[in-house]
Parts: C-alpha cells; sequence; structure tokens
C-alpha cells in the first residue's frame, strides 16, 4: 500500500467514522482512499476540516483530519484550544511535512506545533507503521483525553510498503454529556484546562518511555547508534547498514529522557539523524545527553545515503557510485515542470505577459506560470495571499493601481481569497482580481470543490456562483472572460485595470484533464 493508502485503511479498521480534509499534496490521498471505506469529505480549507473533525469528536465519533504541512498552520487556531478541551471520541490529525520541497513553498518541520500545541505526535516509518500507528493514535487520543498528530512526509506518503491488514472495529458512538467547563474555553475555563494538559503531558512522558513505537535494534557492534525516526530512519539504515544501532522514535513528542540515557551510556558515539531541524537534538542535548548531528549534518532537505556515509562513516563517495562514462557522458535537456498543453491558464497568462502587468501570484497549477515560457507572475507567498497582499502593495504604491493584478484560482479563492476580497471592498481598493476558475482543484490531482457541483464521493451539490458571491461582497463590477477569447480578455483587463474601484475578472474555462 501507498502510505497515505495505509494511512485510510487505519482509519477504517479503528472504527473512524468521519473525515474532513482539503487536499494538499503529499497528504491528499488519505482522504481519497478513506471516502472509499468511510464517510470523508473535501472542506473549502484546514481550519474548516480541523473544526468539522473537532466538532464529530465532541458529538462521540472518531473522527480525523488530514493536510499538508502548510495546512496546518491554517487548522492551527482551533487546534490550539482542542488540545485544552481534549476530546470525546477519539480525534487524530495527519500531517505530512515536506523535506525538499518536492511540492511546497516552504519547508516546514511540523514537530514544532506538537510541541507548541502540547499534542502527542507519531511519525512511521513505513507503510504498515502508517496503518498501525493511526489505530494506535485513536487509542492515545481517548486514553488520555487528546487530540493526536501523525507526522507523515513526502517519501512515506508516496511510497509503497507491505501491509498486513486486519478487520475493521465497529465503535459506538460515546455519549455526549453536556459540560460547558470544558467544551466552552473561556479564560475562567482555559486556565484550569491549561493546568490538566501539563498533566496530560507528564503521563504521556510516562509512556513514552515504554511505549513499543520506540525501539532499539542493536548492530554487530556498539561503537555508533544512531537516533531517528521516519523517513531519515530508512536512510540512515541503507546508508550504514547493520554495523551500526539504532533507535527508531516512533513516537517524536514527547521524547524519553530515561530511555536515551540509558542508550547514551551503553554505546561510544551517539548520532541523532533527523531531517530539517534539530527538535531530537535539542531535547537529548537539554538533558545531559551528548550526542552528534546538525553540526555535521544539513538542516536542508532530505539526507542521502552519501552524506550519511560521509559524515557518521567518514566514507566518501566511491567509484562504485558514480555514474558510468557512458551516462555521466549524457546531459540531458533541463525538463522543469510546466503547464499541460492546451491549458487555459497558457491564454490568461499569455496576456498578463503583454500587457506587463505586475502580478500577484497564488497556489496552484498557474504558479508556474512565474517560470519560462511565460514569466508572467512576480508574487507568490501562500493560499490567498495573492488578494490581501495586492490590497497592501496598492495601499503603498497607489501609482501601481492601473498595471497591478492579483491572480488566484477558483479553489484557493474558497480556501481563502474571499477574506481578501471582503477587505479590498471594505477598503475601498481600487484593485482588480482575476479569479482562474477551470472547475475543479487541478493542482493536488482533480479533487472536486463547492464549485464543482459534485461532491468527493461524486454526489451532485449545488454550484457556488462566484459572481452572485463577488457582488454579493460589494464587488460592483463583476465580468466573466473565456480565456481563449484572447482579444476580449485583454480588452477587458484594460477596461478594469483604469477602474477607480474594485472589480473581479473571472477567467473561465474548464481544465484540460477534465
Amino acid at each position: 500500500m501507498l502510505g497515505n493508502e495505509a494511512v485510510a485503511r487505519g482509519l477504517y479498521e479503528a472504527g473512524c467514522t468521519f473525515v474532513s480534509s482539503y487536499p494538499g499534496t503529499p497528504s491528499t490521498e488519505i482522504t481519497k482512499y478513506a471516502g472509499e471505506l468511510i464517510y470523508a469529505e473535501w472542506a473549502p480549507n484546514e481550519k474548516v476540516a480541523a473544526e468539522a473533525a473537532i466538532g464529530a469528536s465532541f458529538a462521540g465519533a472518531r473522527a480525523f483530519t488530514g493536510m499538508k504541512h502548510v495546512g496546518l498552520n491554517v487548522a492551527a487556531d482551533p487546534l490550539f484550544t482542542a488540545s485544552y478541551t481534549g476530546v470525546n471520541g477519539g480525534l487524530v490529525i495527519a500531517v505530512a511535512d515536506d523535506m525538499g520541497c518536492h511540492s511546497s513553498q516552504n519547508e516546514q518541520d511540523s514537530r514544532y506545533y506538537a510541541m507548541s500545541m502540547k499534542l502527542p505526535m507519531l511519525e512511521p516509518s513505513n507503510s504498515q507503521e502508517c496503518l498501525d500507528f493511526t489505530k494506535l493514535a485513536f487509542e492515545l487520543s481517548e486514553t488520555y483525553d487528546t487530540p493526536v498528530l501523525i507526522r507523515l512526509s513526502t517519501r512515506v506518503s508516496h511510497s509503497r510498503s507491505v501491509v498486513t491488514v486486519g478487520e475493521p472495529q465497529t465503535v459506538a458512538l460515546k455519549d455526549y454529556v453536556k459540560n460547558p467547563q470544558k467544551w466552552v474555553m473561556t479564560p475562567s475555563a482555559a486556565r484550569p484546562a491549561h493546568a490538566e494538559v501539563e498533566k496530560r503531558m507528564v503521563k504521556l512522558g510516562d509512556y513514552c518511555e515504554l511505549t513499543p513505537v520506540n525501539t532499539v535494534d542493536w548492530g554487530s557492534d556498539r561503537q555508533i547508534c544512531v537516533i531517528s525516526s521516519g523517513n531519515a530512519y530508512l536512510t540512515a539504515r541503507e546508508a550504514l547498514g547493520e554495523g551500526v544501532s539504532y533507535c527508531k522514535l516512533g513516537m517524536v513528542y514527547p521524547l524519553p529522557v530515561d530511555a536515551i540515557r540509558e542508550l547514551a551510556d551503553t554505546v561510544d558515539e551517539l548520532w541523532v539523524v533527523e531531517e530539517l531541524d534539530d527538535v531530537i537534538e535539542t531535547h537529548c542535548k537539554k538533558h545531559g545527553v551528548k550526542v552528534r548531528g546538525k553540526a555535521d549534518l544539513s538542516p536542508l532537505g532530505e539526507y542521502s545515503v552519501a552524506q550519511l556515509r560521509e559524515a557518521i562513516l567518514g566514507e566518501a563517495a566511491s567509484n562504485a557510485d558514480a555514474p558510468s562514462p557512458a551516462v555521466a557522458a549524457v546531459q540531458p535537456p533541463p525538463r522543469p515542470p510546466v503547464l499541460c498543453p492546451g491549458c487555459p491558464h497558457w491564454g490568461t497568462f499569455s496576456v498578463l505577459k503583454k500587457l506587463g502587468l505586475t502580478v500577484m501570484g497564488d497556489i496552484g497549477c498557474y504558479t508556474l506560470a512565474a517560470g519560462p515560457p511565460l514569466g508572467a507572475m512576480d508574487f507568490c507567498v501562500c493560499m490567498g495571499a495573492s488578494v490581501s497582499s495586492l490590497h497592501g502593495f496598492l495601499k503603498a504604491r497607489p501609482e501601481f493601481s492601473k498595471k497591478t493584478v492579483a491572480v488566484i484560482g477558483d479553489s484557493t479563492f474558497h480556501h481563502s481569497g474571499m477574506t481578501g476580497l471582503l477587505n479590498i471592498v471594505y477598503n475601498q481598493t481600487p484593485a482588480t482580481v482575476l479569479i482562474l476558475d477551470n472547475y475543479v482543484t487541478a493542482m493536488t490531482g482533480q479533487q472536486a470543490n463547492p464549485g464543482t457541483g459534485t461532491n468527493l464521493k461524486g454526489e451532485k451539490t449545488p454550484v457556488l456562483d462566484l459572481e452572485a458571491l463577488c457582488k454579493g461582497m460589494g464587488v460592483k463590477r463583476v465580468c466573466t472572460v473565456d480565456p481563449k477569447d484572447q482579444a476580449l480578455l485583454e480588452e477587458t483587463l484594460l477596461a478594469e485595470c483604469a477602474a477607480d474601484e474594485p472589480s473581479v475578472v473571472i477567467v473561465r474555462r474548464e481544465c484540460v484533464l477534465q
């Protein structure tokens, strides 16, 4: 099974009955596969998805939400407080980090969220653990009255390994009992709730010292031991072989103290191999355990086998690792990703480039318009930022109002662009916003959204009327154009950019893959 598919299978076997997510690579397939087994839905964004899962948990159901690392930023608001309220039915959150920025705008280490939210976090390293840890997460959630995080990565989510499946549990809804002191986080309730969270962390600290998901595998000698987790553990194992000992941490927050101290007393040299930040290393040093790690390794991206061999064993890459002369002589041309042939965004950005407009971009397939051959995007920060940042840009430089636009996809507009547009209208910024409506969430694999007329299960639903929505927000100038009609699109953009009030241009044509 794919790692993400195994998480979905774990949800099914654990008796989870509610899943709500927003698609985000590399986490998307969890919800896709879950929808084949249990109730699952796409939400407009990760905050809504997390709140829906929290509501299902309050009602007594086992609930789940999945997202990529930057999506956890969006969901953080409710999850911080859910740490205080605790759960009724088990609540599990999967977050897929993207070491190496394979499909993301940053490298973000989600373990810091576990620490800051004071939530336990498990980290599987293969598909079997994806299944098993998901089931364990629900047990921990209900035993310790806490949401539980599962940290995945691009490699674990999108690689396959053999999985032994089990039978699904039937888990009855837990009774809902009215209890405002537990569920309503006013300051008077939050203060004692925080004290309970600290008590919970002490109990979880005791649990992590003995949990079987943290294992030690002794090598042929005990000179070197590597502490690791997730994908980094697999890379270390491949790089260093059977002569080295390994401490694999399946629970990465809280981290054991006594177990690591005992381990340090039995080996000559203790290394920490963790991708991105020095979370485990800092924990060890905080408790007086001498380890080697980031001073010899990198805080950037994924580790390679050669990189770990050289750092830990002192072995430089051998000639056997080098490509053959025949292969080395071949220099294939670079093939950066580009928009699909026939993609409607080609027409949109061709006109934007021709007009020489400054373009505030957003997250989606159309972000590729920043590179050659189009080179027609100037900024891109995060989901929804195109609309909000256009407002700030024009307030700082009003002289740019006739030659600057925001570009945002339909699903991204649903996700977090609407509030930015409302801000433009409220503050009466003469800004032009292009909504690229291709009837689908294209970048993450053709998922349905509120504008497609179907839900995750393919059932018919009302189609969001973008024109009516924008007008309802107070935008008086709303027009719709087909990007294939280049002349009309150019004429429309010139007219809207010249206007002294907010305007929206809906550029509508179906995704070519549809």
